[in-house]
């Protein structure tokens, strides 16, 4: 009789970046769930012991910001001694700040990009020598990558370049069976809409056709969709779960 409770993600080694929160923890939980053994990152250490502490089980949190190179240095030393090897990656790590483009400081850009595109590209770059035999690279985009959302020009243009990046990574590691996916998430209840008021919530709900806000939980199981052999042909894609927002 067939094993109809086997478990997606049995047996693999994943890697989160921004693990310690939103969509990133609901991630953890569900891959845990599945089987795998995971690695979660955050910036902020009392965040990631208390997310270790919730996943429960079979997960290791690494302190280390994605912006700094050494920390994703770091990071995977750890990966490479308790286990070896990488089967999933999430890059996840990203921040957003509402700014007006007349507002814009350099520290603001370089902020932005440094985590969202240059700690994406060298989050996949440096895991690299990881992956032995295919695997799944997956990384946080967004729907704001291809709107022009006012207030969020820099966010905007850093999401964008991960698309950029999902191609050309998909021709350069077609040889390796490595897929590489984009998952761009609409508006989720994560910390990023926490600064804004209600009238500002209530007007992106408006623009939702599906009329609310998405949960992390929801980008969860998309995630593990990516990660799992249930997506074994799908490469290169940026799949969205947005409600609606980016398509109509």
């Amino acid at each position: 009789m067939a094993n109809i409770t086997s478990k997606k993600l049995a047996d693999k080694i994943a890697v989160i970046t921004g693990g310690n929160s939103g969509m990133g923890l609901a991630t953890a939980k569900r891959f845990v769930a599945e089987g795998a053994c995971v690695f979660i990152t955050g910036r902020r250490q009392k965040e990631l012991d208390a997310a270790v502490k919730e996943i429960g089980s079979n997960v290791t949190g690494v302190q280390g910001d994605v912006a700094n190179l050494a920390d994703i240095d770091r990071l995977y030393e750890t990966v490479k001694k308790k286990k070896g090897r990488i089967d999933v990656l999430f890059a996840n790590a990203g921040v957003g700040e509402w700014v007006g483009v007349e507002s814009v400081t350099e520290a603001h850009f370089d902020k932005t990009m440094d985590i969202n595109s240059k700690g994406t590209f060298f989050t996949v770059q440096k895991a690299l020598p990881l992956f032995k035999n295919g695997g799944s690279i997956i990384m946080t985009g967004s729907v704001a990558s291809s709107k022009g959302f006012a207030d969020f020009s820099v966010y905007n243009a850093s999401k964008a370049a991960i698309r950029s990046f999902a191609r050309s990574f998909t021709t350069d590691l077609k040889g390796k069976n490595i897929r590489v996916n984009v998952l761009s998430p609409g508006p989720i209840d994560t910390p990023i809409l926490g600064p804004l008021p209600k009238d500002a919530i209530a007007g992106i709900i408006s623009g939702v056709p599906m009329g609310r806000i998405g949960t992390a939980d929801e980008i969860a199981k998309v995630a593990l969709f990516l990660a799992s052999d249930d997506s074994s042909f799908i490469t290169g894609i940026e799949l969205f779960v947005d409600g609606g927002v980016g398509q109509v």
